[in-house]
């Protein structure tokens, strides 16, 4: 028995490369290969695939975590890998909360996407153990607190610090202090060169 696998990706080397992987698994075959969550919803209803392959971000429209969730609605036995090149440090809570089977990092998986597969399909959940560590600024992204990254992720927003106290429901001097807490960590000399430069880090990017 052949296992039917979509993928949706919307950077053409990635669809490829994975396109050309799942091709060289013995127990897999190519059931499509899309750019979009809007394709990916499509094909899943219409060609029923076993496990579908998601890129986290998808650039326009539906983002992966968002077309997992709605086929998780629609197709509840289809099985979800989602994959990412980004350390955003939200992306694993928010697959597990979606439904996703499965997570891989592309640049810093701890196992070959081909054994994630093989272990999705036979019914295993499998998750890395943290998402990667990266730098900003004076400091590692291990260094910021759970609530300071709530704070940043919505920075990169453009979010006032009175719209992020009213998102977190906390008062806005609460805000303050942890945006001070963050720039004297990083050195960083404002909010603006902070959420940029977490953005650019892939550390946080907003919500999709």
């Amino acid at each position: 028995m052949k296992y039917r696998v979509l993928i949706a990706d919307d950077r053409a080397l990635a669809l490829q490369r994975m396109s050309t992987l799942v091709k060289q698994i013995g127990f897999c075959e190519l059931a499509g290969a899309v750019s979009s969550g809007e394709e990916a919803l499509r094909l899943s209803l219409e060609l029923q695939p076993d496990l579908v392959i998601l890129d986290a971000s998808l650039g326009c429209g539906m983002g992966g975590l968002q077309t997992a969730e709605k086929l998780k609605t629609l197709l509840p036995r289809v099985k979800i890998v989602i994959v990412t090149s980004l350390p955003e440090v939200s992306f694993i809570e928010r697959a597990k909360a979606v439904g996703a089977e499965s997570f891989w990092y592309k640049e810093q998986a701890e196992a070959p996407l081909i054994c994630v597969l093989k272990r999705t399909l036979a019914g295993e959940r499998v998750y890395p153990s943290a998402p990667p560590t990266v730098a900003l600024g004076n400091i590692l992204s291990t260094e910021l607190t759970k609530t300071e990254l709530a704070v940043l992720r919505l920075m990169t927003t453009g979010a006032t610090n009175m719209e992020i106290a009213r998102a977190m429901s906390i008062e806005e001097t609460t805000v303050k202090k942890h945006i001070t807490n963050m720039l004297k960590k990083t050195g960083y000399r404002n909010r603006v060169e902070l959420a940029v430069n977490a953005r650019v880090a892939g550390l946080v990017i907003g919500e999709e």
